[in-house]
């Protein structure tokens, strides 16, 4: 490959530069500085998955997909390279994403079969695309509830996705793609319901019938794998070394999702998360901690609220105009959005959505929150976080995030029963947080305390459970971190 760099920063304009970036504001010199100096990027271990991934990412949206006029959106995904950026994001459904990809992966030389072929560079870099498409092929049926491609629908399943992102992102996008050709994880993308999520996992949880058509998930194993259980691989290809997931809406369908995994199957989870997640039913309380005790690979987004915390109203982007291009502003600091975003406990790098490039460093968004995201994922206390919440208020009132569930509280604790053999045996399901984290239960006999089990994440489908030799009647209490109770019906004896 033909390493594009750059003159070196000078020592005063790196000094202003991070200046800048720990105040939380930008800076417009009048004289652009057409220089940089890029520091090592910092590093994750990402989840189980034997790769360190940077802590800043690219986000396959913004100018990748809803390209302005006078953005090149490849030079984009150049620069990203350049800066070290080793974790890129791309999907099906964003619209001419995967094919600026391929613009730019032509001039790094990653096009496998071509000369000059850089694998090297390619195992050095991870790249995920993803599906909106639940079922694995053509023809699926249509469920209440459940969504499939409502913008790129190509008529196909996911498996059809699979191979157009490798044809748009290595091949001429003829549907053809190279011997070589992979991605390093293929997500289930925007997950909104358990339906949906029933879906997903049809032909693992039920029957596999390969007359009929089934879920996504055991389709593209059969291409991690180079099996050909589903009778979709009859090349035995392997196309895809990872699965994950995303959503930005539901947390309790998310952790049905990974709960739901007996196969081990889920290596990453795409999922939102900024500074006025707690204002709704949040993430960091919920789902992020699921996935970290799965040890999942958890990539954050929408730290900007899509464009809501600064330029553009609620609601999904659709054109060139949404796209934000602007570094923060005084009372909402780009800076402390993403590091609020990357010490949420169990997130391993963001993916940030670019607008625009610039020559200037301190004037460039990818510069800009690359300096934001190079920060220890412990650097924060819980109550400067809090404190950072603050700044995510003043973006209209902190009601940003259209794109998620409303806060609903403390729940009591799900499915609660009662099995009476030689012992009374009592299991439920986990509570939902509201804005604290949940901490433990109180197991209620007869009206009184008789016992408290603390809180854990519920990655499968076990229930908590407790047992005691005597009683009439039983309550289970959830209680948060502020000591907020939600109580069960109560159970008799």
């Amino acid at each position: 490959m033909k390493k594009k760099t750059g003159p070196k920063l000078s020592r005063r304009d790196f000094m202003r530069l991070s200046a800048a970036a720990a105040a939380g504001i930008t800076l417009m010199p009048a004289v652009a500085c057409k220089t940089e100096i890029i520091p090592e990027p910092m590093k994750r271990r990402f989840g189980k998955i034997n790769f360190d991934v940077t802590s800043m990412a690219l986000g396959g949206q913004s100018s990748l997909q809803w390209t302005p006029d006078d953005v090149e959106p490849a030079n984009i995904i150049l620069k990203a390279f350049d800066l070290g950026i080793n974790y890129f994001d791309t999907s099906n459904v964003y619209g001419p994403s995967q094919v600026n990809f391929g613009k730019a992966f032509r001039e790094m030389d990653l096009i496998p079969g071509q000369p000059g072929y850089n694998q090297q560079l390619r195992e050095s870099v991870f790249l995920t695309t993803k599906t909106m498409i639940r079922w694995a092929k053509g023809g699926y049926p249509t469920l209440p509830n459940v969504r499939n491609s409502t913008e790129g629908n190509h008529g196909e399943g996911a498996v059809a996705d699979l191979k157009r992102s490798l044809s748009q992102m290595f091949g001429n996008d003829d549907g053809t793609y190279p011997e070589g050709s992979y991605v390093d994880m293929m997500m289930i993308h925007n997950l909104v319901n358990f339906e949906e999520v029933d879906v997903v996992y049809r032909g693992l949880e039920t029957p596999l019938d390969m007359d009929d058509n089934f879920g996504a998930l055991i389709a593209l194993r059969d291409f991690r794998d180079g099996t050909n259980i589903t009778g979709l691989n009859p090349k035995n290809e392997k196309l895809i070394r990872h699965l994950g997931f995303s959503g930005h809406h539901n947390a309790p369908a998310m952790i049905d999702m990974i709960q739901r995994d007996q196969w081990d199957l889920l290596d990453g989870m795409l999922v939102s998360i900024n500074v006025n997640d707690r204002r709704y039913l949040n993430m960091q309380y919920n789902v992020i901690p699921v996935a970290e005790a799965k040890n999942i690979g958890v990539i954050g987004m929408k730290v900007f609220a899509d464009g809501a915390m600064y330029t553009k109203e609620p609601g999904w982007s659709r054109v060139p105009d949404d796209v934000v291009r602007i570094i923060g502003t005084e009372e909402v600091p780009s800076k402390p959005l993403i590091e609020y975003a990357l010490t949420t406990p169990g997130v391993h790098t963001l993916i940030v959505g670019i607008g625009e490039i610039d020559d200037d460093p301190l004037r460039c968004q990818l510069v800009q929150n690359y300096y934001a995201a190079q920060i220890e994922a412990d650097a924060l206390s819980e109550n400067e976080r809090r404190e950072l919440e603050k700044i995510g208020a003043r973006a209209r009132d902190g009601e940003t995030n259209y794109f998620q569930l409303p806060d609903k509280g403390l729940t009591p604790p799900g499915n609660v029963r009662l099995e009476k053999d030689d012992m009374i045996k009592l299991s439920w399901d986990t509570s939902y947080a509201g804005d604290e984290p949940v901490a433990h239960y109180e197991i209620i006999r007869d009206g009184e305390i008789l016992e408290t089990v603390q809180h854990t994440p519920q990655v499968s489908k076990a229930p908590f459970t407790y047992q005691v030799s005597s009683g009439n009647e039983f309550k289970v209490i959830a209680v948060d971190a502020a000591g907020r109770k939600a109580e069960s019906e109560p159970l008799y004896s």
